[in-house]
């Protein structure tokens, strides 16, 4: 694919424009670097010294500790700067070349070379973006149905949301061909204020389809983001969650210009109460999300980040993959199980695709044209908990025959039972709507 220039100016909103560097964060980096014969009467920093913790021993499932030591201590309870602590970004950098060798690693920085921050869980990080680049009536391209925290932040905005028609290989590539034709591709001269400029999908085991895109839907996707010059939010906190071997390449890896912000995340393989994210993208975009972050958290948790820095450091990259292939076992286990069980209760009662990746299993229920009444109430008074299809819908005003089944935390015979009660509801729900 040719690279095109990208006029990064033309995506950011009035409020990301305005924001400027913080004179005390930019202190705090210097502060960081400078040696101990400097003598600082300049940073607010609390005295280490006044803190009740010491140290900290961390035992791993594997039985073998990290040892959080006296001085390493003081560090993580002390401010940070604000793209995250500098070795955990290279060793994020480096994963990052391995898994996704992202073209634009060579760029120069204001071409939208490759630059990566840590934000508070990947919820964080998407939050900010979205503030960065959607004024209130612009229209923004996404997964129909998708993710309820992402329409959490997006409505507020004033957005136009236009929901992308979605199968089992998530976005349909013509559908999104359709869309996009009301525009005309984009001339950079004068680009059109009504044509989208993002498109935000969640590739890989999508919540809450479990939907994941193939590579070549991914490349036609790009092609269309390159005619009308679209910003790609690559959201993909289930991309450690695919459970066939290779992995499908990322839209980063393809990404020629500097038109791709990836979410990465660290709940599903590591812990989701570390509250540990990082974003990949272009430098122009990612230094505007940094300064959001000097005036909002400051920083991610130095604590959480020296927890996972000293843990990955221990397993390098070998150990962090090993690792991973550990839990693709565990979800993969529990996804055969729940298969098995729907094959087993809901076969002529609900239809639904073998996920890929992820957590979730995603079934319409044959015959209920709205799954809302039978969830909220019946499955509930029932010891069954499901969450109904309308959750996820871009208008959860409007009806829905799926329901969202997950796998992550219940055995294999509870599964099994939940999905059982879950057929016997169907089965007097359609006795009932006979009548």
């Amino acid at each position: 694919m040719e690279m095109k220039d990208m006029n990064y100016a033309r995506f950011i909103t009035a409020v990301s424009a305005a924001r400027k560097v913080s004179p005390i964060r930019a202190m705090t980096d210097l502060l960081m670097r400078s040696p101990p014969s400097v003598i600082s009467l300049a940073g607010g920093s609390p005295n280490p010294d006044t803190f009740p913790f010491k140290s900290a021993s961390l035992t791993l499932t594997d039985g073998s500790t990290l040892e959080i030591k006296e001085s390493m201590m003081k560090r993580a309870l002390q401010y940070s700067a604000s793209p995250g602590i500098s070795e955990l970004i290279s060793w994020l950098k480096d994963l990052q070349k391995n898994l996704h060798n992202p073209p634009t690693m060579t760029y120069s920085p204001e071409k939208g070379q490759m630059e990566l921050c840590i934000t508070t869980g990947s919820q964080d990080g998407l939050s900010k973006v979205f503030e960065m680049l959607i004024n209130p009536g612009d229209n923004v391209l996404l997964d129909s149905p998708t993710y309820a925290g992402t329409l959490t932040a997006l409505k507020p905005l004033g957005c136009n949301l236009i929901g992308l028609p979605t199968d089992q290989h998530g976005i349909i590539p013509q559908a999104l061909k359709d869309i996009l034709s009301r525009w005309q591709p984009i001339d950079a001269a004068k680009p059109e204020r009504s044509c989208p400029k993002i498109l935000y999908t969640i590739p890989n085991g999508g919540n809450p389809t479990g939907a994941s895109l193939t590579t070549e839907r991914k490349e036609e996707i790009y092609q269309l983001a390159q005619q009308y010059d679209l910003l790609i939010i690559e959201d993909d906190p289930y991309y450690f969650l695919q459970f066939n071997k290779p992995w499908t390449p990322s839209f980063l890896s393809m990404d020629v210009d500097g038109r791709v912000i990836r979410a990465d995340s660290m709940s599903k393989i590591l812990s989701s109460g570390l509250r540990l994210g990082f974003l990949t993208g272009p430098k122009p975009l990612i230094d505007r999300i940094v300064l959001h972050i000097q005036s909002s958290t400051l920083h991610t948790s130095t604590f959480t980040q020296i927890m996972a820095l000293q843990l990955l450091q221990k397993w390098g990259q070998e150990g962090f993959l090993k690792h991973i292939d550990s839990v693709i076992h565990f979800y993969k286990t529990q996804r055969d199980a729940m298969i098995g069980s729907a094959e087993k209760w809901l076969s002529g009662l609900a239809e639904w695709h073998s996920p890929s990746a992820g957590m979730f299993l995603w079934m319409k229920i044959n015959g209920i044209s709205d799954t809302h009444q039978l969830i909220m109430l019946k499955a509930i008074s029932n010891e069954v908990l499901l969450v109904p299809g309308s959750a996820f819908n871009l208008d959860s005003e409007e009806p829905s025959s799926y329901v969202r089944a997950s796998y992550s935390l219940s055995s294999p015979e509870k599964i099994d039972q939940g999905l059982q009660r879950l057929a016997s509801l169907i089965i007097e729900e359609r006795k009932l709507s006979k009548h």
